[in-house]
């Protein structure tokens, strides 16, 4: 064998142990499999993986929030029947049904086409991607990122203010985004950004950095907030909660003393913790009678 052949045998030895080491191809995304879906990265490639175990809540569980819930229902029939809608954020104080709101939507119209795509904070600047992998399918799909907060050097930052408002590129037909945030403007407010302001005339004028902040927010078509519960309406979540579980006495003095001492304890009223008191107080009804 001359030097030239064994040069080009250990050169192909080389390139199978690096194909080897290269990521393969994404599985394909099991549409007809689930309703739910999430972008996930493996090896620097990502993919659309389905969700097997998809939250069944309704509409109907959730109270409190009926101006809220038929807001964006509206918005979320308009997309699904191929009408003009808007993208959606949600903001408020934490445990008050945003990201359930958007489950309970889910349920109700996955019969009509509609499909959810969870995408996290940190994958944020795959949108694009994300997109045109989907565009040609028939579903309509939401892209959800919960919980976003961004400082303004993120680079997820730039890239969801793109795919919402910013591109050449026309929007997709078959989807938009849901978003949740305990800030309205998705970034911190500091006290110095106040000193920006300039007056004009008799107008006060906000600085650039106000004016970045505020561009993001607005390109949500639709703003929806959410707000603390007060006493009678956490009493009215711990009672739907319990009858969800069938636990009878839902409204007796001895459950509304423990859910307000449960509350009181974690310091918030809010939906998730009557959900985690009547998981709580069922939990035990249930395994008290099984003894």
């Amino acid at each position: 064998m001359s030097q030239t052949d064994k040069f080009f045998e250990r050169a192909e030895g080389l390139l199978s142990r690096l194909e080897n080491l290269l990521p393969g191809e994404p599985p394909a995304t099991e549409w007809k499999n689930s309703i739910a879906f999430r972008w996930r990265k493996r090896n620097g490639q990502g993919a659309i993986q389905s969700v097997h175990h998809v939250h069944k809540i309704s509409l109907a569980d959730l109270r409190g929030i009926d101006r809220q819930k038929k807001i964006v229902e509206q918005n979320t029939r308009q997309f699904v029947e191929g009408y003009p809608a808007n993208n959606v954020l949600l903001t408020g104080s934490r445990g008050t049904g945003k990201s359930s709101l958007i489950k309970a939507l889910l349920n109700k119209f996955a019969p009509r086409g509609l499909r959810v795509i969870e995408v996290e904070k940190h994958d944020l600047t795959d949108l694009p991607e994300i997109v045109e992998q989907i565009a040609s399918r028939p579903e309509r799909f939401i892209l959800y990122c919960d919980d976003l907060s961004f400082e303004a050097d993120e680079p997820g930052y730039k890239a969801l203010k793109v795919v919402l408002d910013g591109s050449v590129a026309a929007a997709s037909e078959n989807c938009l985004i849901y978003a949740t945030s305990n800030r309205r403007h998705l970034m911190p407010d500091y006290m110095s950004d106040n000193l920006e302001a300039k007056p004009v005339g008799d107008d006060i004028h906000p600085g650039e950095t106000v004016e970045e902040k505020i561009s993001l927010s607005e390109r949500f078509g639709v703003w929806v907030s959410f707000y603390p519960f007060d006493q009678d309406e956490y009493l009215e979540i711990v009672a739907q909660w319990l009858g969800y579980f069938k636990i009878t006495g839902a409204k007796s003095e001895q459950v509304r003393h423990a859910a307000l001492q449960w509350a009181l304890q974690r310091g918030s009223r809010s939906g998730r913790v009557a959900w985690q008191f009547a998981r709580d107080w069922a939990g035990r009804a249930h395994a008290a009678r099984g003894k």
